[in-house]
């Protein structure tokens, strides 16, 4: 029995001209091959979700934000992501357009494992009632508007206290996102399939105050007891939204999750290595 034709979308970061050119360089690949139907070319924000019924696979020109915007572009309607990158190596955009070009006979056939990893939503209700919700990729944040200032922020977990933070800024992160702002704060590295989540204060007052790794089947619940300067709640660090006294922001595992379809070769910790630059153990000669 023939193979049914791989159904795909192609979406972009932006419309540069760099982008252009190259996506429709991708474009002309993937139309002219029969057994591979392109459905649209779109700039993210202006997919028409109604192109994603029937699409198997779509391939994000950009970058790890584009991939994350397209993402929230998708809603409740995920679809597997190939990411191509046009600058660093990224954490989920790991080929380059020469790349997808080389292997573009395993995509055409389907020879990829479609890897899913957790989404968050994160709800903010304001202290008048007005209730706001946002699907997100990596994190939450919250810190202090203005440079050096310290920020309070109460963390609770499923209902109960934890601690109070003294810090610059506090943030719950997925495993996909700890390797972003997290990690820069001092958390660990999570694999990104791992169904977890990690607190990190950033440059806590309090020593004894670490990152926390918990079950993504929790509810964690952020308030600010007082605020001595305006704070901000930053989504994916794409959104950005006040957040005041009086406020409660809960942050819960997604009812959808985050599909990657990934190359036979690709290696979680080869990527660390690259993106991160470890150097492993010191060597030493025989004499030392």
């Amino acid at each position: 029995m023939d193979m049914k034709s791989l159904r795909l979308i192609l979406l972009k970061r932006d419309s540069s001209e760099r982008i252009d050119r190259a996506a429709n360089e991708l474009a002309g690949l993937l139309n002219s091959h029969p057994d591979t139907e392109l459905l649209t070319v779109a700039v993210i924000e202006d997919l028409d979700p109604a192109t994603l019924d029937g699409s198997e696979v779509a391939v994000v020109l950009g970058g790890d934000g584009a991939i994350i915007r397209a993402c929230r572009q998708f809603g409740k309607h995920q679809v597997p992501i190939i990411g191509i990158n046009l600058g660093r190596l990224g954490f989920l955009a790991d080929l380059t357009p020469g790349q997808f070009r080389a292997r573009f006979e395993e995509i055409r056939t389907r020879k990829f494992d479609v890897v899913e990893h957790l989404m968050f939503r994160c709800t903010m209700t304001r202290a008048n009632g007005e209730v706001t919700s946002w699907l997100g990729v990596n994190e939450v944040a919250v810190s202090a508007e203005a440079t050096l200032q310290m920020v309070e922020v109460a963390l609770s977990i499923d209902g109960a206290p934890v601690t109070t933070y003294s810090c610059d800024g506090l943030i719950i992160s997925t495993p996909v996102g700890s390797t972003a702002h997290s990690l820069s704060a001092g958390g660990p590295a999570i694999r990104q399939d791992l169904p977890v989540v990690v607190v990190t204060p950033i440059c806590p007052h309090t020593l004894s105050n670490r990152a926390l790794v918990d079950d993504a089947n929790r509810r964690f619940q952020l308030e600010l007891p007082s605020a001595r300067t305006e704070v901000v709640l930053v989504i994916d660090g794409q959104i950005r939204v006040p957040f005041q006294v009086g406020d409660r922001v809960d942050f819960e595992k997604a009812d959808v999750t985050f599909k990657l379809a990934r190359l036979a070769g690709h290696n979680y910790y080869s990527v660390l290595e690259q993106k991160l630059g470890w150097s492993g153990q010191p060597r030493y000669s025989a004499d030392d």
